[in-house]
């Protein structure tokens, strides 16, 4: 078991493989260590908070393109009015959270 970062175009060495993804105005890159996962590798991608769900469906989609396989995505804080969870459940990866909070 390990810890793969991705991040924000940039800020990782060696070589990467990048995704865009869309901002509510623009859009950003993300990275991945090119050799970060192993086609077939099973995945949990966690992060602190699932809000528009732009940053976590490309982490998701970068990480499929990678070969790895999203068993799920966790996150610490929900807003589900927002509509983030449903865009990574729409990629067929289930996810858990511990915390929703109602209203904005």
């Amino acid at each position: 078991m390990g810890f793969v970062p991705i991040r924000k175009k940039g800020k990782l060495p060696h070589k990467t493989v990048s995704i865009s993804y869309a901002l509510e105005y623009g859009t950003d890159e993300m990275e991945i260590h090119l050799d970060a996962v192993e086609k077939g590798e099973r995945v949990i991608l966690v992060d602190d908070l699932i809000a528009t769900g732009g940053t976590a469906t490309a982490a998701v989609q970068l990480l499929q393109k990678l070969g790895a396989e999203v068993v799920a995505a966790c996150f610490v804080i929900d807003l589900p009015e927002i509509g983030g969870r449903r865009k990574i459940e729409a990629l067929g990866v289930p996810v858990r959270t511990l915390v929703a909070f109602e209203g904005h």
